[in-house]
């Protein structure tokens, strides 16, 4: 079962220094809207074949536009080998709720 991770706890645990890597797996119209600095972008489709640029020592929190995509994105990685994988929960519309309100919601 795939952990769920609040983007208050997410920056927290970036700020402390923990290596979490975010990984935004929507599409590239989406990130020109509304984005996050410091994330890996690979669109959801892309994933399995870009498996390779995943570090798999490294804890990876999927982010999408409301956390379903990157559900579904985080339950394969896992299903891959991947032992360290969270959803964001409520993707960029909560990250831009909790911790960044100057993001646009779309």
């Amino acid at each position: 079962m795939v952990r769920e991770i609040a983007p208050a706890e997410f920056v927290a645990r970036r700020e402390r220094g923990e290596p979490l890597l975010l990984l935004d797996v929507r599409e590239p119209w989406e990130l020109e809207i509304a984005s996050v600095p410091g994330i890996v972008h690979i669109p959801m489709a892309k994933v399995p074949d870009r498996l390779g640029e995943l570090d798999r020592a490294t804890e990876i929190v999927v982010l999408c536009r409301s956390g379903g995509r990157s559900l579904q994105v985080a339950r394969f990685l896992e299903s891959q080998g991947f032992g360290s994988v969270a959803n964001l929960t409520g993707g960029i519309l909560a990250w831009g709720r909790d911790v960044d309100p100057s993001l646009r919601a779309y």
